[in-house]
Order: C-alpha cells, then structure tokens, then sequence
C-alpha cells in the first residue's frame, strides 16, 4: 500500500491527462511509444536490468524467469498510478522506480525475510516517452542494485489515454527465524521502531505547498525512501513478535498490528518528541505532530519484542492489555493514508 501525492481536484493539476502531466510528453523529443514497437521498448531497457546471481537459473528474456528457493518464499505486490501516487511535475521517473522497489521490499523485510527477486509491470499509454520509459527502468534497476536483489523479469501493456500503472511483484527467502507476523505481539513486549518517522509526510506537504526547496533532504525522502532492509531479518533474529513496514502511518499500521494481535498499542509521546522536533521548524508543531503519526509512505519497520530491541531499533511504546492504540494512555485519531476511504488524500 502506498499513500498518494495530491492532486488538486479532478485533474486541475493535469496530472490526469497523459500529455500535459507527463514532462517526457512536453519535453522529451524523443520516440513515444506508439513510435515504437515492443521489441525496441524491450531492447532499451532490458540491458539495464539484466544481472541476478547464482540463484537465478532464468532472468528476464523468457516467458517466465526461473529462481532457485530455499522453501519458504514471501510474495508481496505493489502497484502505483499516476496522478494518484505520483506526480510527474514533482517526481522524476527514476524517483518512481525507486520508490517503487522501495515499498516493495519493506514487505519483504517486514516478515523478517531477505529478498531474492523482483518482477516488474509497466502499463502505459501510447503517447509515453520512451525515455519516462527507460528513466523508470533506470530506478528500478539501480534501487533494486543497491539492495542486491535481481530484476528476474515483468511485463509491459498499453492502457488508456492519460494512465500509465506500474507495479511490482518481490519475492523474499524467510529467516530461519521467521516469517514475522502483525498477529505475534504479547502484553509487556516492547514496541520499536528501525527508521525515521514523518519526514516522507513532511517532504509532501512541503512539495503540496510549493516549499519543496525548504528541506530538500524531506523532500528526497518522500521521493525515494530508504527503508532499513537489512532490519527485518535481523528483528527476526532477536526475537522480534510482530511487525510490519510504516507505509499508511504510525498509527494506522500500528492498529494492524493491535488488531491482528488483539493487544493495545501504547505511544510514548517523549519518544516521538526528537521525531516532532526535527519537522517543526519546516511544518510548524501541529502539522509535524501530524506528520509523525499518521505520515505514509515512510517504510520504516515496527515491531515488538519481548527484551531489548537490537541495535538500530528505538522502542516507542509498549504494550498493554486492552485493544486499539493509544498516545500515553489516551485515544487518539486514527490518521494515516486509507486508498478509499474519506482521508484519501489523491
């Protein structure tokens, strides 16, 4: 799941219609697709994700790619679409395909598995620039280098006037230790985080108010998250009872796990003080406030454990007896990215 860039009304920003939202349409002179045939599409990006390692028996080039595993496979997917989880005129299309690994692999991490293959869909309409094309291969390929896992293969279609859908299946081998379910935390675990908190939510709000050049660093947060990958596993190996990766927001997720694990979720609100403090001056108290608990898109991990987190984690809570999530003991309103309900934010 991933939260959405907003755009203002019903396609006002022109995000909604292909040519005047996609800046590869405007500017790119080169090829569009419908210049192209399918096989020069292929021939442009597949050379930048071929690679794998000894595990992967068939990449990309066949009908289907071929992995070695060791028994105990993680499958997750993730889809984005323009105008509702991107914007062309604030995210560049090697910032998609980042992203787009990005909160595909956090699932991975998040059951405490490492991952071991991704597979891409592009859909996009005819009059996309080869080169958003090539551009998004390029982030995918290069985030997907960056955490060592290979691209072992996709698909590509044509859709309608104004869409272009991108998505991605990630494959993960489970920890000896794992998998790490929401539905494992027990009353007196400790609730920890391995990341940062706020600072994606805090980077968007400044792009919607045309301050992005405020926090640049906020900015490529929102942008291309970093999620702590290598955490997941090694939450695993501590013992860790439950967790997941913050993609909807700190209290929304953290009520997944409440819920699935039928406990309460306490907040420390002197935990989360440093996490507020950092986006005040750039949002203001309230907004940064806001920021941290219900900021999506952060990808940073939650879990629980029954002694001490391992190094990198920070506890955040604790938890308790009872149900739902609480801020020092008090209710507090669910926020956080929800794709159909009334807080949509697209």
């Amino acid at each position: 799941m991933t939260a959405a860039e907003p755009v203002s009304g019903s396609g006002a920003s022109g995000c909604g219609s292909g040519a005047s939202c996609d800046p590869g349409v405007d500017r790119d002179p080169g090829p569009r697709l419908d210049e192209v045939d399918e096989e020069a599409v292929l021939a442009r990006i597949l050379p930048l994700m071929r690679g794998g390692g000894p595990d992967v028996l068939v990449g990309p080039g066949d009908d289907a790619a071929v992995l070695r595993t060791g028994g105990r496979t993680v499958v997750t997917t993730d889809t984005m679409v323009r105008g509702r989880d991107w914007r062309d005129d604030w995210s560049s299309a090697q910032d998609v395909g980042a992203k787009l690994v990005a909160q595909n692999l956090a699932d991975v991490a998040a059951m405490g598995a490492v991952p071991t293959g991704i597979v891409v869909t592009l859909v996009a309409e005819p009059a996309t620039r080869l080169g958003w094309v090539e551009g998004f291969a390029e982030g995918v390929a290069q985030a997907a280098s960056r955490a060592e896992v290979p691209v072992i293969g996709g698909d590509l279609s044509s859709a309608p006037a104004g869409t272009v859908v991108v998505s991605i299946t990630a494959l993960g081998e489970v920890d000896p230790a794992g998998p790490v379910l929401r539905s494992g935390a027990r009353i007196g675990d400790r609730l920890a985080v391995c990341g940062s908190l706020g600072r994606s939510a805090a980077g968007l709000q400044l792009l919607g108010a045309g301050r992005g050049h405020a926090a640049p660093d906020l900015v490529t947060a929102h942008r291309r998250p970093e999620p702590p990958l290598h955490a997941g596993p090694e939450a695993a190996r501590a013992g860790a009872t439950a967790m997941l990766d913050l993609s909807d927001g700190l209290i929304r997720d953290g009520l997944r796990v409440a819920r699935a694990s039928r406990v309460r979720l306490d907040l420390s609100v002197q935990a989360l003080a440093a996490d507020v403090a950092a986006l005040v001056p750039f949002v203001g108290p309230a907004d940064a406030w806001e920021c941290v608990l219900g900021g999506g898109e952060e990808h940073s991990l939650l879990a629980t454990f029954p002694a001490a987190p391992p190094p990198g984690w920070r506890v955040v809570g604790r938890v308790c007896r009872g149900e739902g999530l609480t801020l020092d003991g008090e209710p507090t309103p669910v926020l956080g990215w929800d794709h159909f309900g009334r807080g949509a934010r697209g």
